[in-house]
């Protein structure tokens, strides 16, 4: 154990190691200014680069990329009232009131300090949790790690979004997702359509930006202000730092739901702030403040927020089982560079773990730091128009898309699965729980296969089996009758009830035949290639027709199931005025051109068109912008020795030079 502690304080200081922790502490930081994006979005684009990378410098970057991002959303929260990601909804109850009031400098310094205290706080709970957990989790076979991640499934389902049945047929529809392309365990070819492309299954980056970063994406292509109208900040940096410290219990108190939320599959950032903020109200003795400015309602949430990644990566790292989308992804980092989450993580590979708590410890404290150190920057960041910030958030997540396989479907299934996502995100469908399911459809296929053929079914009567199950049953029952809603304290959610239930109904049977095709499929294949999508298929079918039954049911009357951003049954409700079709058809429309003259020259195409028709920018500044994204662009394909998706032009054609053509 000391030998692993040294180890891990040793690689913690290299020159390296620091270096890509703080690569990763900016990237985290730029993603976590711009609305929408999130943990999620900045693994996601961060996972290509991981290739070839060492172990250690590959760690050093998704852990201060995953640490920093809780801090750097509190940006849009408080300059802008608008969450950075999920996280942060509750900071926006009194950190922009403080803003408006000229206190904008005050909330920051009082969010990052309490973020940093959360991120230490959860890191030290980690330590602990690695020392006490390593003698337990070795006594855990496969069968014992299969109905703990079945555990893990009906947590995220049943806590995930605010209606179950929607909770459980997202995650659902990640396993089925998930099973494309070969059985682990026979190689068969599951659901592939005959497309080699789904041979080896969807790339986990493709899933991951499709279902997060594609719908914001089409968001900012629709909106035509800008993020924030001022970047003025005013004083009270040290005012704010003080004021954590007049609160420290308050901070201490609200680490420790953080990280106790963080630990828990499915809950994590979607009601963690919630949870803070609603500790602090009900606790406090003068309520009459908070909404108004208090900055009690700034440091609860923000300790609660950076502490849940510790928490976290308890389930991620000694079970394998992501308490969060985001470390979801993380999870897909680690096995990209050779690491397997789980018990091997405690014995074998004990300094790596060690590194990662230490980095994340370290990482909060550099990321905490830039924040304060950038805010005047990050501040003037806010002013860019959505219209002229859009393209290059489209350029980035395909170029991130195309390190999958390097071809023009990844592009395709970059749209596809952003359609869906899109779908999910307008019909209220969670969106992390599909993340998760996908990520452990293959563990959990893994584990169910290896359990059958060291104790064939028997597997179901071991002890310890039995115990996790009834965990899971007592766990589904409490979380469907005591389930936090987190969106219906910050808005009544009748402003998103729709009057007209067709699109909800379309919506809803896709997601049904999606499983009825996945259990027709499971018909064509050996037992051990078809009892997990035969078993998936079956049970989410059921959860598929009550969302169906639900949303007929309601009449256009608000209910959980009913819930619709498109289509409001309350005029108050913003729509905006262009529909959601005429920016998707932009996006398609690149995806064709992309098909006929290649990426770089249909992407040319569409920031000029895109500029010029939507922007209403000059030819001088679009002509400058579509350059700087040529350069942005031409760089990264030269630093990865990337070839760009050709078109017809390209092969049958014309031999162009790069980066149009070949390097």
């Amino acid at each position: 154990m000391l030998e692993a502690l040294t180890e891990a304080f040793t690689i913690l200081f290299t020159i390296q190691h620091l270096t890509y922790m703080v690569v990763g502490v900016l990237l985290g930081l730029v993603v976590g200014v711009f609305p929408g994006l999130g943990g999620i979005v900045g693994l996601s684009l961060c996972i290509p680069f991981l290739h070839g990378m060492d172990p250690v410098s590959a760690l050093a970057m998704l852990v201060g990329l995953v640490a920093v991002i809780p801090t750097s959303d509190t940006f849009t929260s408080v300059l802008m009232g608008i969450p950075g990601s999920s996280a942060s909804q509750a900071t926006v109850l009194d950190g922009f009131p403080l803003a408006k009031k000229g206190e904008a400098a005050r909330a920051l310094g009082a969010a990052f300090s309490a973020s940093l205290f959360g991120g230490l706080f959860g890191a030290f709970i980690l330590t602990f949790f690695v020392l006490i957990a390593r003698p337990v989790i070795l006594f855990f076979t496969t069968a014992e790690l299969f109905m703990l991640a079945v555990l893990g499934i009906s947590m995220v389902g049943v806590l995930s979004g605010q209606n179950i049945w929607k909770g459980v047929a997202s995650c659902g529809l990640g396993l089925v997702i998930g099973a494309i392309g070969g059985a682990p365990a026979t190689g068969e070819w599951r659901m592939t359509f005959d497309i080699n492309y789904l041979a080896d299954g969807i790339p986990l980056v493709v899933v991951g930006l499709g279902v997060f970063a594609f719908p914001e994406v089409v968001d900012l292509l629709r909106k035509s202000g800008t993020i924030a109208k001022g970047a003025t900040l005013g004083k009270g940096w040290l005012h704010g730092l003080q004021d954590m410290f007049r609160n420290r219990w308050l901070c201490l108190r609200c680490a420790g739901i953080g990280t106790l939320i963080g630990a828990i599959p499915g809950l994590g950032g979607s009601v963690v702030d919630w949870i803070a903020y609603g500790h602090v109200v009900q606790t406090s003795k003068d309520k009459s403040k908070f909404g108004t400015g208090d900055i009690r309602g700034v440091l609860a949430p923000e300790s609660a927020n950076n502490a849940k990644e510790g928490g976290g990566l308890i389930p991620t790292l000694l079970f394998g089982i992501p308490g969060s989308g985001s470390m979801a992804v993380f999870i897909g980092g680690l096995i990209l560079i050779g690491l397997e989450p789980g018990p091997r993580l405690l014995t074998a590979e004990l300094p790596t773990t060690y590194t990662i708590v230490w980095t994340l410890a370290f990482a909060n404290v550099v990321g905490a730091g830039l924040c304060l150190f950038l805010s005047p920057v990050i501040a003037r960041l806010t002013t860019i128009r959505y219209h002229l910030l859009a393209p290059f958030m489209l350029m980035v997540i395909s170029f991130a898309a195309f390190q999958a396989s390097r071809d023009l479907m990844d592009f395709i299934a970059l749209v596809l699965i952003g359609l869906l996502g899109v779908g999910m995100k307008r019909f209220g469908w969670s969106r992390p729980a599909l993340l998760i399911g996908f990520v452990l459809a293959d563990q959990v296929e893994v584990y169910l296969y290896q359990a059958i053929q060291f104790h064939e079914w028997s597997f179901l009567t071991r002890p310890g089996v039995i115990v996790l199950a009834i965990i899971t049953v007592i766990s589904v029952f409490l979380g469907a009758r005591n389930k936090p809603q987190a969106e219906e304290e910050v808005h009544d959610v009748t402003s998103v009830h729709a009057a007209d239930l067709r699109p909800q109904l379309i919506f809803s049977g896709f997601v049904g035949i999606v499983f009825l095709y996945a259990l027709y499929d499971s018909t064509k294949h050996s037992t051990l290639g078809s009892v997990f999508t035969m078993g998936v298929g079956a049970v989410m079918l059921v959860a598929a027709i009550f969302v169906i039954k639900g949303v007929w049911q309601s009449g256009g009357e608000q209910n959980t199931f009913n819930y619709d951003e498109e289509r409001p049954g309350v005029a108050s409700f913003k729509v905006p005025e262009k529909g959601i079709w005429y920016f998707l058809i932009w996006i398609i429309g690149l995806l064709g051109l992309t098909a006929l003259t290649g990426f770089f020259i249909a992407l040319n195409v569409f920031f000029v068109a895109f500029l010029r028709l939507e922007a209403k920018a000059t030819w001088v500044r679009t002509v400058v912008l579509t350059l700087m994204a040529d350069a942005i662009l031409m760089f990264l394909s030269w630093l990865m020795t990337l070839d760009l998706p050709w078109g017809l032009l390209q092969h049958k054609v014309i031999d162009l030079p790069w980066p149009i053509g070949s390097i």
